[in-house]
């Protein structure tokens, strides 16, 4: 499903130098496209007269002009009929010109409004509509090869139940000859149309020519014949008390009087009665067609001239001509004679079977209008591969580019409907189709006009969004003011095609109407978001996850997809290089892998990369230019530094997905535009890390300066989401029953001499873990808050936990509260610092509280302490480890814990790292997290 881009190598000088190797070897590789563009060429030889003028004014004309104008100026007067007119003209004028926009706005190619449509709002919805508009030809060839039948079997059908029979009645009648007069006349159009377009053309132009020749002696007749007595036809529904004549007075004053005003009566055809919508959805059918010319797109020389110029010919014409006969019908004939003979303009013409020839005439061009436009349609859709190989057999032409497969497959299928004989009920649904893909072609123009993108252009611009919203309303009511219930179910048959063909249809790059609306508005409302506004209350979650090699990564992205709620997520990658010594950027290259990985594991993220000399800059790079307005990262997500061996999450997996996909082995890539494997494999333990430890905890301080708060990842490749969320699973031997466990430990832990929780570090790793248990997937999880306390401190243990509980409240935070007594462990800090540290320390601890009041006291918990990591025993920090999977059963999913800020020494960082690792070692997927930011608020 390829575009073509014609202008991509467009020659402004021709040259009569001999090609070189290169151009001799390109022509050469091009030399079967040449071919097919050749044989494409010699098959477009139509142009406006021939190709759009004439198809279409037979196809609005059909049989309606002959044998339905008196039906509808005998029913609604000829004021009425006017408005009918007008309001039928303005509706489909207003699809007109969104055809005429969409058709000078670049190649067309075969397929009319399936083309337009498609290439406009996508392969969905032109898919579904191209079937719709599909079927609608073929239903309405069948119509009119059945009503053509008719009309001779009225005429020429020997009578049945014994009635006696005239001197020109000889044919046999009955179901099966009426389908033997149905399939041979369905057969002359089918030969018609496999010939090639050129015979259609011929043989239309000799028909509009004959229609024209006969509407003109119609119109001359009016003038030329005198008053006279019309003998009503017996099948006008009269009893033997009823007028059984009526009266052509000519052009006079008083008939026209009688007939300006409506009245609406019983049909005779149908015995039900008339009214303003019944007859204005009769006089609607006789205005649809204006399709057929853009019908035959892939036949025209130049489509983008023809269609617009052709197509508003012929609605000019025809209008004029319904206008026209309307008024001398309404000045030279009667009300009864209107109302009780619909086919009275053969019985005032000077030689009777002129109209017969006419009505002949058009049922058989618009038969063949519709068959022929079926069979483009198909064709287009099958050139699409819209569903696979099923329509592949209707790709095949002829040598002139004739598509004789899809002529022969419409033609079979109109066979089929020939046999369901008496089509009143589809010829409904035939016009309601139609009429949704006029609405369609104007939401087609609408979309492209309010997407405002720049390759729309269109030279014709007579037309608005304005034309294009009357258009579609116009379109669907008629739709409804039809039927209402096949209004509704055609519309639910579209949704439903759309579905299946979004769903199982292959993907093409077409480009999407719906990117460029969503650009548009997304823009206008980036525009609006102002940074100055933000508000604590309304903080959210806007994660930059970077991500090394996506391959070992795919647990934590799930995880941190979940963390997200509402907010946004950033998958950054840096790839170290220099873009001086690369021939281009590798970059785009690798996004179309990244997106379909986003796509497979189903996770909403956008993807930013970065060519950078080294990761630290490559990180520093995407925190200042990721985002836009108020949509930018506030938290930087890094995995841990660590020497666990990487694992593969993705070996064995199907990475294909919907739109994009990661096979770089594919013969349409040029080996040589590859840069590097996309996706590499997982590193080795033996092999060095691109990120030494110092430059990874400058990372984590760059950010920090940066404003951004900073989460760290470990054990995630121990983390399986699906287990994780499943019902009833068993954690640690006991069997939970109502979701996973979430343990937040807020207190700094490397900070022995702190009390406080209730910093921003510590509230921000709160929110987060409220956060995840917002979202759905872990709307069952448990928190658990481990507070840490002192037998020794003179807050007593109940008021701790007194005063976390009346803080989760007033946070709104539903979490389970357990307090840990850590004096042993904290006694292992100070013992190493010696007893006369820890007494002067503690008696300035106790002065500065006597002086102060609690709430002094409470303050002072908020604010940092000096750093004394530098103090801190590996003893000591295993001693806390233990604390945590002491008093971590049942094994929590997930665990916070409080990351300490980076030191300022850059000589302490492998210390800081050092202390961190032990810290968290064998503890279990967990996040370790500090945040810079005020994140709650306890306001309304």
């Amino acid at each position: 499903m390829a575009e073509k881009t014609p202008l991509l190598h467009y020659r402004l000088t021709s040259s009569d130098s001999p090609p070189t190797n290169d151009e001799s070897t390109y022509s050469g590789a091009k030399e079967g496209r040449d071919g097919r563009r050749s044989r494409d060429t010699t098959a477009r030889k139509l142009g406006v007269v021939f190709g759009v003028v004439t198809p279409t004014v037979l196809a609005m004309f059909s049989v309606v002009v002959f044998l339905r104008i008196g039906f509808v100026v005998g029913q609604a007067g000829l004021y009425q009929s006017i408005a009918m007119f007008l309001v039928a003209y303005f509706i489909i004028t207003m699809t007109v010109l969104s055809i005429c926009a969409i058709s000078t706005n670049g190649a067309l190619d075969a397929g009319g409004a399936y083309y337009m449509i498609s290439r406009a709002l996508g392969p969905e919805f032109g898919g579904s509509i191209g079937i719709m508009f599909f079927f609608a030809n073929v239903c309405g060839s069948a119509l009119y090869v059945l009503g053509l039948v008719e009309a001779v079997m009225s005429t020429f059908g020997i009578p049945e139940e014994g009635a006696v029979a005239g001197p020109h009645q000889v044919l046999p009648s009955g179901y099966w000859w009426s389908l033997l007069y149905g399939t041979v006349l369905l057969f002359l159009c089918f030969i018609v149309c496999l010939v090639g377009t050129h015979i259609y053309a011929k043989a239309t132009f000799i028909i509009v020519i004959i229609v024209t020749v006969i509407l003109a002696i119609i119109f001359i007749n009016f003038f030329i014949v005198g008053p006279f007595v019309v003998v009503l036809p017996e099948s006008s529904g009269l009893n033997r008390t009823s007028r059984s004549t009526a009266n052509y007075t000519g052009f006079r004053l008083h008939t026209l009087k009688g007939n300006l005003l409506p009245d609406y009566t019983v049909d005779y055809t149908t015995g039900a009665t008339m009214s303003f919508a019944t007859v204005f959805a009769v006089l609607f059918n006789g205005c649809t067609g204006i399709m057929a010319g853009s019908n035959m797109s892939g036949d025209l020389k130049n489509p983008s001239y023809s269609i617009p110029r052709g197509t508003l010919a012929a609605v000019l014409t025809t209008f004029i001509t319904y206008n026209l006969l309307s008024l001398l019908a309404a000045w030279s004939c009667d009300r009864h004679l209107l109302q009780k003979d619909y086919s009275f303009l053969g019985d005032i013409n000077i030689w009777p079977p002129l109209v017969t020839i006419g009505i002949y005439s058009s049922a058989m061009s618009a038969a063949m209008s519709n068959l022929i436009g079926a069979s483009r349609i198909l064709y287009a859709m099958s050139k699409d591969c819209l569903f696979g190989g099923v329509l592949a057999l209707a790709r095949k032409t002829s040598l002139s580019g004739n598509p004789w497969a899809s002529v022969l497959a419409s033609w079979l299928l109109v066979q089929v409907v020939l046999f369901a004989g008496k089509l009143n009920t589809i010829a409904s649904i035939v016009t309601i189709f139609f009429l949704l893909v006029y609405a369609a072609v104007n939401l087609a123009c609408l979309a492209l006009e309010w997407a405002s993108a720049p390759n729309f252009r269109p030279s014709f611009r007579c037309f608005t969004w304005h034309t294009c919203c009357l258009g579609i309303v116009g379109c669907l009511v008629m739709m409804f003011l039809i039927n209402a219930i096949y209004a509704f179910a055609s519309i639910a048959f579209m949704l439903l095609l759309l579905l299946l063909i979004h769903n199982l249809g292959p993907i093409s790059n077409w480009g999407y109407i719906s990117q460029a609306l969503i650009f548009h508005q997304v823009r206008k409302y980036l525009l609006m978001l102002d940074v100055r506004k933000d508000h604590v209350k309304f903080w959210r979650p806007q994660l930059l996850l970077m991500v090394a090699n996506p391959r070992s990564c795919t647990n934590l992205m799930t995880l941190i997809n979940d963390l997200k709620k509402s907010g946004l997520l950033v998958l950054g990658h840096v790839k170290l290089g220099l873009l001086d010594g690369l021939p281009s950027d590798p970059l785009p290259s690798c996004y179309d892998s990244w997106l379909s990985l986003v796509d497979h594991l189903n996770i909403k993220a956008f993807v930013n990369l970065t060519l950078s000399d080294s990761v630290r800059h490559g990180v520093q790079n995407l925190l200042f230019i990721t985002g836009f307005g108020g949509m930018r990262p506030n938290t930087l997500v890094l995995g841990f530094y660590d020497d666990c061996t990487p694992q593969d999450e993705l070996q064995g997996k199907i990475l294909l997905s919907a739109g994009h996909g990661l096979d770089i082995g594919s013969p349409s890539i040029d080996p040589r535009e590859q840069w590097s494997p996309f996706f590499p494999n997982v590193r080795y333990p033996e092999e060095l890390k691109d990120l030494p430890e110092d430059e990874y905890v400058s990372v984590i301080a760059d950010a920090v300066k940066m404003g951004k708060n900073v989460t760290l990842a470990r054990y995630f490749n121990q983390f399986n989401r699906e287990e994780v969320l499943e019902s009833g699973r068993k954690i640690g031997g006991h069997r939970s029953t109502t979701g996973p466990f979430v343990d937040v430990w807020p207190l700094n832990l490397l900070r022995p001499d702190s009390r406080g929780y209730v910093d921003t570090c510590s509230l921000f790793l709160m929110q987060l873990a409220c956060v995840l248990q917002e979202s759905r997937a872990w709307s069952q999880a448990r928190l658990r808050l481990f507070l840490c306390v002192e037998a020794g401190c003179s807050l007593k243990e109940k008021e701790v936990e007194n005063k976390l509980r009346v803080l989760l409240n007033n946070l709104r935070i539903s979490a389970q509260v357990q307090m840990v007594a850590w004096d042993q462990v904290v006694a292992l800090h100070w013992q190493r610092r010696g007893g006369e540290s820890w007494n002067l320390v503690e008696s300035a601890q106790n002065d500065e509280r006597r002086e102060r009041p609690e709430e002094a006291e409470q303050e002072d918990a908020i604010q940092m302490f000096p750093n004394n990591d530098a103090l801190l025993t590996d003893e000591y920090i295993c001693a806390v480890n233990h604390l945590i999977r002491t008093h971590g059963a049942p094994q929590p999913a997930v665990r916070f814990l409080y990351l300490p800020r980076p030191p300022a020494d850059t000589s302490r960082y492998r210390a800081y790292l050092h202390q961190v690792d032990v810290l968290s070692r064998d503890l279990g997927p967990t996040l370790l997290v500090h945040g810079v930011t005020p994140v709650v608020t306890v306001d309304l």
